[in-house]
């Protein structure tokens, strides 16, 4: 299996995030045009290295996703805030779905803003009455063989792509299935998306934005 872990300055948290990767798994860190060393980073600690210029998250994961070979392909952000030793628990639930997609539930106290949790819990709500799918986050840990990735076509290339996903698989009436996934703070910076009220609604415009 091959982990895809899209990156926007996140050295500070990278080694812990490499760290923690199961034995056996591949790891496939796409650089989003960093400015602290992220790549260096990731090289050191035994990633290998994919440079994707166009900014968004993705245009980060499909970068990855082009450069991964055939299989199963896992995702998961680079700042710390999800176990990488969850991901066998989701690979396990591949066995009788199409795409698992993780739910985060918050192991530490402040990790998830209130207009957060709010934007979060109301686009989850338009997956399950619109498209019927039966999920309670739009969080970026999930797996997925990479054959099924591709067959749905490019998808939205910023912060619109987990749900695009979701709404594409809903259309290609794939098997989609949640299993819970610790949460917690990010180890180092700030959040691109939670972190801010600017991100929160810059990610829900990209969600809103997809049909």
């Amino acid at each position: 299996m091959t982990v895809v872990i899209p990156c926007l300055d996140e050295a500070g948290a990278l080694p812990g995030v490499l760290a923690a990767v199961p034995p056996g798994y591949r790891v496939l860190v796409v650089d989003n045009g960093s400015r602290d060393g992220t790549a260096d980073v990731a090289r050191l600690h035994g990633a290998a290295v994919v440079t994707e210029p166009r900014r968004g998250y993705g245009a980060a994961v499909q970068a990855g996703v082009a450069a991964a070979p055939e299989g199963i392909v896992g995702f998961l952000d680079g700042d710390g805030s999800m176990d990488p030793a969850d991901l066998p628990g989701l690979v396990d639930a591949l066995d009788d779905a199409d795409l698992v997609v993780g739910r985060r539930i918050a192991v530490e106290p402040g990790v998830w803003p209130l207009h957060a949790r709010l934007g979060n819990r109301l686009l989850a709500m338009r997956l399950r009455r619109r498209y019927r799918v039966d999920v309670h986050d739009i969080g970026a840990m999930r797996v997925v063989r990479r054959s099924t990735l591709l067959a749905l076509g490019p998808l939205h290339p910023r912060f619109g792509y987990p749900l695009d996903l979701l709404v594409r698989a809903a259309a290609a009436g794939l098997t989609v299935v949640e299993r819970d996934i610790d949460y917690r703070n990010r180890t180092h910076g700030r959040s691109k998306v939670s972190g801010s009220w600017r991100g929160t609604a810059a990610t829900v415009r990209d969600f809103w934005a997809v049909r």
